[in-house]
């Protein structure tokens, strides 16, 4: 049986949108060991400026930002026709939050992340776009 083709690990790219300059450079860090191309946001206004989006890519997205959240900037992007695999990322959930997030299809990813969740999760996403 032949594998699926699938893009080169370096070619699909994981675009993140948090306001934790911290947070932002070691996501970024741990993702391009990984073998990943990254761009990062400090923003969900940032990132709606974007307007060169790869073709291949996923969403890294924090709940908790100042001006719009996550899922708010997530239903901007839908609401744009874009429809990039997205996980939402936090380290303050809570019951609400899953619920909201579980409604609207959007896997939740906790911080601190646990080693190798969070980049399976992502070549999952990429691999299913």
């Amino acid at each position: 049986m032949k594998k699926p083709q699938t893009a080169p690990v370096a070619k699909q790219v994981v675009l993140i949108i948090d306001d934790d300059p911290t947070v932002r450079s070691s996501l970024k860090f741990s993702l391009e060991v990984e073998g990943f191309t990254v761009r990062a946001y400090s923003g969900a206004y940032e990132f709606l400026n974007e307007t060169d989006l790869p073709a291949k890519s996923c969403l890294l997205v924090d709940y908790y930002m100042p001006g719009m959240n996550g899922l708010e900037l997530l239903a901007r992007l839908r609401d744009r026709g874009v429809s990039i695999p997205a996980m939402v990322i936090t380290g303050y959930a809570n019951d609400t939050l899953r619920d909201r997030l579980a409604a609207a299809g959007m896997p939740l990813i906790e911080k601190p992340f646990l080693p190798n969740v969070w980049t399976e999760r992502i070549r999952d996403a990429l691999h299913s776009s």
